[in-house]
């Protein structure tokens, strides 16, 4: 019951904006707007915002695991051997992306995209890589 669990009287909880979020560390990606919300720790919090159209390029997020809401829009995610195996996600559909899963995502090419994106574990935040068959350490 209550009387084992520790309560924090004194603790606040944070409310971030997406336009104080700052741009996450690293260089921009064109058509892609990314803000940090929180970082600590093992856990990191995003949102962003893809142009209409956007191919990404393949990439991994190390050892974090992505959770990704859809807040509005399309988007595909490429993976597999050869980039051949695909999903579609859709406002309201949750996305969960392994870490070290080499991918890339494609917006829909009539509407942006917006995420709300949730990484757990330690490492680089994103991790390029030369293709879908690349290994994931990017050699």
């Amino acid at each position: 019951g209550l009387s084992n669990t520790r309560v924090f009287w004194s603790v606040r909880p944070i409310v971030v904006r997406p336009a104080e979020g700052a741009p996450p560390a690293g260089p921009p990606t064109p058509g892609m707007d990314r803000r940090e919300l929180f970082d600590r720790e093992d856990r990191w919090v995003g949102w962003v915002r893809t142009d209409a159209g956007l191919a990404g390029g393949w990439h991994h997020h190390g050892e974090r695991d992505s959770y990704i809401y859809v807040l509005h829009g399309a988007v595909t995610i490429e993976y597999g051997p050869a980039g051949r195996e695909q999903v579609t996600a859709v406002a309201g559909d949750f996305i969960f992306n392994p870490a070290r899963m080499v991918h890339r995502e494609i917006t829909a090419p009539d509407e942006p995209a917006e995420f709300f994106v949730v990484r757990v574990g330690t490492g680089p935040q994103n991790v390029n890589v030369d293709g879908p068959d690349a290994d994931p350490d990017g050699r």
